[in-house]
């Protein structure tokens, strides 16, 4: 009864990585996905591939997140090959400055506790005082007194990594529906579901992985799923195009590889609102102005608002249904750092079964274990 070997509901970079991988591995894709009055995290991102700050108290995660940043030029490289087109990925590694010695205090702190909890498992860090700090970024401020920098991080271009991965699907057999907005996900005998559309269609298949970013915390209710996702915002500045100058990106700052810079960041619990605030704007260019005071001499050339897809403890979400085998969730808000880990690893994983139990801590589980003690 199947007309896929896979369904894949998104087709944000998570949907899109997810059904690459599938694709790769070639399986018969299905991806759905709704309209351009969608929530799109995937066109509103800053584009890091980001290891330094990940996983505080979940050392899972910090594997995770080095894991892909690991696979992410193999990743490139193949969609380069695939389709042409280039990503703009680098791995140059990234610096995150600060602008007192309390604030480094505690981004030193923090690292150290991640590389506590990583145990046996590499985590690489470095401190930087000032000097080394101008060694790596010109134009630093007064105020930046040091930072931290870990060789793992870097950056691509997100809208072209979307859309590099879309073609490869395409190129790998995989259809690609818009359009469809899903009504309902129905288990079938034997494993699998039935996906129905607002738009009158159904499609079916052995193995359905949910991966639509803000509806996930819908569309797993309709399997079976308990995905506490919300949204938080985030706005972005965007300049005009300059002489290339960052050779790294920063945590708040990157030169894109067209030659725009994109300040950043902001977090604003404000439901669904993708309006963006001047006071909040103000606040993001004060800050990196700052760090980076020839960012004064360029022109603002666009900003907005983008909305992360987070769960309560900031963690990714990798599960299968229990009342509807073969269904799984996949969801969180760093879908391009993981985007290579999802492409490899986590399409594997699904093609061949099931999530292994090395990825528990990212279950639903963690939602509804009894407190300690």
């Amino acid at each position: 009864m199947a007309d896929s070997d896979c369904i894949v509901i998104g087709g944000g970079i998570v949907g899109a990585a997810m059904a690459y991988g599938l694709a790769r591995r070639g399986r018969a894709v299905t991806m759905l996905d709704q309209d351009d009055e969608a929530f799109r995290a995937s066109r509103a991102n800053f584009a890091l591939v980001w290891v330094q700050s990940k996983g505080l108290g979940r050392p899972e995660y910090a594997a995770w997140s080095r894991r892909s940043a690991m696979l992410w030029p193999e990743l490139a490289a193949e969609l380069k090959q695939v389709t042409g087109i280039d990503t703009g990925h680098r791995r140059p590694g990234g610096v995150a400055p600060a602008l007192s010695e309390d604030e480094l205090a505690g981004k030193v702190a923090a690292l150290r506790q991640i590389k506590r909890e990583a145990g046996n498992q590499p985590f690489e860090f470095e401190v930087l005082e000032r000097p080394a700090l101008d060694r790596l970024l010109p134009g630093l401020g007064p105020k930046v007194v040091g930072g931290t920098y870990c060789p793992l991080d870097g950056d691509t271009n997100s809208l072209r990594s979307l859309r590099a991965l879309h073609v490869g699907v395409a190129k790998h057999g995989g259809r690609y529906r818009t359009g469809q907005t899903v009504t309902a996900i129905r288990g079938l005998a034997g494993g699998g579901a039935r996906v129905e559309t607002a738009a009158g269609e159904t499609f079916a298949a052995p193995k359905v992985v949910i991966a639509a970013g803000l509806g996930n915390k819908v569309l797993g209710a309709m399997a079976g799923l308990e995905v506490p996702v919300r949204p938080v915002q985030g706005q972005v500045i965007v300049t005009e195009k300059a002489a290339p100058l960052l050779d790294l990106p920063t945590i708040n700052v990157r030169q894109t590889d067209e030659g725009g810079f994109m300040l950043g960041a902001s977090e604003a619990e404000v439901g669904f609102d993708t309006g963006t605030d001047p006071a909040v704007l103000g606040l993001i260019a004060r800050r990196n102005l700052d760090t980076f005071p020839f960012l004064g001499g360029l022109k603002v050339v666009r900003t907005w608002a983008g909305l992360r897809v987070m769960t309560p403890d900031g963690f990714p979400i990798y599960d299968q249904s229990k009342s509807h085998p073969g269904v799984f969730v996949v969801t969180g808000h760093s879908g391009v750092t993981t985007a290579a880990a999802h492409a490899f690893d986590l399409a594997g994983w699904i093609d061949e079964g099931g999530i292994p139990a090395q990825m528990k801590a990212l279950s639903t589980e963690r939602f509804h274990a009894a407190p300690a003690g």
